[in-house]
């Protein structure tokens, strides 16, 4: 795999696990200096953003799985006789 996209796929899983933290730290902790709306409101923010940060990584290799079959399947399509 490229390492220009492992570094992607780990900076995504990186900030995903921020947002969790994060997300779940407002939803224990939000209700003590927040108003409970916005506490609520921004802990779904968090979360939402960590499922689309872990979302991406299986995307991209989904994604580059299925280019390299493609240039496979052509490689050797161009090589038999």
């Amino acid at each position: 795999m490229d390492p220009k996209l492992q570094r992607r796929i780990i900076a995504f899983y990186i900030g995903g696990i921020i947002n969790a933290v994060l997300g779940l730290y407002v939803l224990i902790e939000g209700l003590s200096f927040l108003p409970a709306d916005t506490a609520r409101t921004l802990a779904i923010v968090f979360l939402v953003f960590a499922a689309v940060d872990f979302y991406f990584p299986y995307a991209l290799k989904k994604k580059w799985i299925a280019d390299n079959a493609h240039k496979q399947s052509q490689n050797t399509g161009s090589i038999q006789r």
